[in-house]
């Protein structure tokens, strides 16, 4: 073994606290490198990895039965740019009633054999394909609601002849969205009738589908091998992909925010460890190079030092890292389908690679100023600061009405300016991540309680008696022919808090395309149920409330007027205010009843919303409506708010990366006082020389990092609510949203006097350790240091 590797051997071993620190702010930092880089990687297209998964269909195609033969619709798939195709598919709208008898909105039904083939490979959530009469499989991830454990119950459909009750079997997940529910296709025809289905169903895969005009051509190229009748309507993915990966964008702010946190920690925390451990080496430094190692071996040994327990901690980072992924990312798979592992190796590559190139950086500059010290110079430097540095702070400090050890440990940082300040930093950065993810996380729940504002829905009766066949028709609900009696059983009801009814229609508006959903409210709390980002609630008919997606899209400002045209008939009105609103993806208007009446004059609510007081129990609160309401001819059932699995992925993200930052801050203190205890082993000798005990020793080194842990505390305060502020607004935004104050403004002033004291807490915790060594130093070992 060469004299140089016995040198990196030795300091690796004899500093062990610095050893362990680097180790461990190593690895702590490459796990959340490597956790945030692959959630990021993961959520740049989680919608695009299930449709490669899966073979999704580039294009989903209906065609009228009675234009065209299933041979003719096989033979497509030899048309220009057809790389793949599956079907043709029996298709039929059905309307499904659960076993609540709750009816469900019309749903698209494929009659498919099997969930496999060339094209659109249907993932199975649970339970298994149907295969014979009376079976369906229910897709998720859609437009249709699930509520879970679908497999085994009894639903029905209300409009096919013959036996109308179906079992499901399973519940499935379609990239393409091809479907919102499939059975045999012997089934399907069943429920079609003598006439059989009415369209067929293809799904195709183009060799070019990247762009619209690529899936267009392909379209076109389709269309020419089929009779001009026969083609009825197609959808693209990338219309599919557009609505679907809406929400996957909401991670890349949050994900950004955190690693900017973790990686200028660990440039803080990793140089002041390396950084602090040559300085105090200084001597050791002089002797080698009188021993006759030169500057550059100097160099190459304390930069070795410092790689191998960082190199041992990127191993384990990385190794941990990935295994953090996998159950968080799990959520994410289970919410879009995929069945990613997470592990990017590029991703290890890129991490490991950039944080012992930051080691080495940080390693090399420091060391290389100590190589530059002559050895007599080297031989003469102490490991104290120079006299009279801090002085004036140690006097500043002895006014004060408190012990004298307490006096001495408050003036430390101020020997030490350069280092006081990074650790500051590290400190600020941990209290930064801790405000923020509490920040983040109340606001995400406020939206999640904006969206979840009612506690009970009050609909027309649905329950029906044992073997009782449900009424045919569609499922939408129908209007309530009195509803001024529900309103009046609502507000007697003990323990209302407020309700609203709502009428649901379709009306369109200058300057956008397509229908929008028009909610006609009425009663007197409507204004409860929605948070207003700017602008005014509904006071009279001529008036709406839309949100920013809408503005945005008719190019209007809260203030302008906009006609809507509802069954021919155009309306005037003026939007008075702009409201969080995510149904529909914000493109709805909420509106008076009385301003869609002049084009609906039977118009009149459908569904009625209602709020308990608080205390009251939702579930007992619903059965007495129900009692009440059954001679008016309606039904109360207690709304169930299922958390959103986005807002789950985010918390669980939040609360680990912000564990790992502030570990690191802790060990950033640790480091630090370690170094000073060493570097004031002197004075500390002195100290119980003339007297202190060990119970002052631990306190006047406790105290050295309060000055630190207060200022700490108060910046990285300011810097969460600023970040959380920040990446809230961008979360929203990127989704095309403006959010309500309420959702902004989270913390009071004793939540900020909490995270202004929670560097205080990371600070002491790191010191803890360190006091405890020095309370325990002899006196004499303490008196024989230089």
């Amino acid at each position: 073994m060469s004299a140089l590797a016995r040198v990196v051997r030795a300091g690796v071993g004899r500093r062990r606290v610095q050893t362990i620190v680097v180790g461990l702010v190593v690895m702590i930092a490459v796990t959340s490198a490597v956790l945030g880089g692959s959630l990021m990687v993961a959520s740049q297209g989680p919608f695009d990895r299930a449709f490669s998964q899966q073979q999704g269909a580039h294009l989903t195609a209906q065609f009228n039965a009675a234009a065209v033969t299933e041979a003719q619709l096989t033979a497509t798939a030899s048309a220009a740019g057809v790389a793949a195709s599956a079907g043709p598919f029996p298709n039929a709208q059905l309307n499904l009633i659960s076993a609540t008898g709750d009816p469900i909105p019309p749903v698209n039904v494929v009659g498919r054999a099997d969930a496999g083939g060339a094209v659109d490979r249907v993932s199975l959530v649970e339970g298994r394909w149907a295969t014979a009469p009376g079976e369906i499989v229910l897709a998720t991830g859609g437009r249709m609601q699930l509520p879970p454990q679908m497999v085994g119950r009894q639903w029905t459909v209300s409009d096919a002849p013959g036996s109308r009750a179906v079992t499901v079997v399973g519940v499935a997940r379609s990239a393409s969205r091809t479907a919102d529910a499939w059975t045999t296709p012997a089934q399907l025809a069943a429920w079609a009738g003598p006439d059989g289905p009415r369209t067929y169903q293809m799904l195709y895969r183009f060799t070019t589908a990247g762009t619209a005009e690529q899936v267009q051509a392909g379209r076109t190229a389709v269309e020419a091998t089929v009779p001009a009748a026969a083609f009825a309507s197609a959808v693209s993915w990338l219309d599919v992909r557009r609505d679907a990966t809406g929400e996957t964008l909401l991670l890349v702010p949050f994900l950004i925010a955190f690693g900017m946190l973790g990686v200028v920690m660990a440039v803080l925390i990793i140089g002041n460890v390396i950084a602090g451990a040559v300085s105090t080496a200084t001597r050791r430094i002089g002797i080698l190079k009188a021993l006759g190692f030169t500057p550059a071996q100097v160099v190459r040994a304390y930069v070795g030092q410092a790689l191998i327990p960082a190199t041992v901690g990127a191993a384990l980072g990385v190794v941990a890292g990935n295994l953090l992924t996998v159950p968080i990312l799990a959520q994410t798979n289970q919410l879009y389908g995929t069945n990613d592992n997470g592990v990017a190796l590029w991703v290890d590559a890129v991490v490991v690679g950039g944080a012992l190139t930051i080691v080495a950086v940080t390693a090399l500059a420091a060391s290389a100023r100590a190589g530059r010290l002559r050895s007599v110079d080297a031989l003469a430097v102490g490991r104290t600061p120079r006299p009279g540095r801090g002085q004036w702070a140690a006097r500043l400090t002895s006014r004060l009405p408190i012990s004298r050890p307490v006096t001495l440990g408050l003036a430390h940082p101020f020997a030490r300016p350069v280092r006081a300040v990074s650790i500051v930093a590290a400190i600020a950065f941990g209290a930064a991540a801790v405000t923020f993810a509490v920040g983040l996380g109340t606001s995400l729940n406020r939206v999640q309680e904006v969206e979840d504002i009612a506690d009970v829905q009050v609909g027309a009766p649905h329950r029906m008696a044992p073997g009782e066949q449900p009424p045919p028709g569609p499922g939408k609900p129908q209007p309530f022919d009195d509803p001024a009696a529900i309103e009046k059983v609502i507000a007697a009801q003990a323990g209302t808090g407020g309700y609203m009814g709502v009428a649901r229609s379709e009306v369109t508006a200058s300057g956008i395309t397509g229908e929008l959903d028009a909610v006609a409210v009425t009663g007197p709390d409507s204004a409860r149920y929605y948070r207003m980002v700017s602008g005014t609630w509904l006071t009279g008919p001529g008036q709406i409330v839309v949100s920013t997606p809408f503005l945005t899209a008719a190019g209007k400002r809260v203030g302008d007027s906009i006609v809507l045209t509802d069954s021919g008939v155009d309306t005037t009105v003026t939007i008075v205010g702009e409201a969080f609103n995510t149904d529909n993806d914000g493109m709805q208007v909420v509106t008076d009843i009385a301003t869609l009446r002049a084009a609906e004059p039977e118009l009149a609510p459908s569904m009625y919303y209602v709020s308990v007081e608080s205390g009251t129990d939702v579930g007992t609160y619903a059965e007495a409506l129900t009692t009440a309401l059954e001679p008016v001819g309606a039904a109360a059932d207690r709304l169930n708010h299922q958390p959103d699995g986005m807002i789950i992925i985010v918390n669980a993200l939040t609360g680990l990366l912000s564990l790992m930052l502030m570990v690191v801050a802790g060990l950033g203190v640790l480091n630090t006082v370690v170094l000073e205890t060493r570097e004031r082993v002197h004075d500390l000798g002195v100290h119980k020389a003339l007297g202190m005990t060990p119970r002052q020793t631990t306190a006047m080194v406790i105290a050295s990092v309060v000055v630190t842990g207060l200022l700490g505390g108060a910046v990285g305060a300011a810097v969460g609510v600023w970040l959380q502020r920040t990446v809230i607004t961008e979360m929203a935004g990127s989704v095309g949203f403006r959010l309500p104050d309420s959702v902004l403004d989270v913390y009071g002033s004793v939540d900020l006097l909490f995270f202004g004291l929670a560097g205080l807490v990371i600070a002491v915790v790191g010191a803890l350790l360190p006091a405890g060594w020095a309370a325990k130093t002899r006196v004499a070992v303490a008196l024989r240091t230089e």
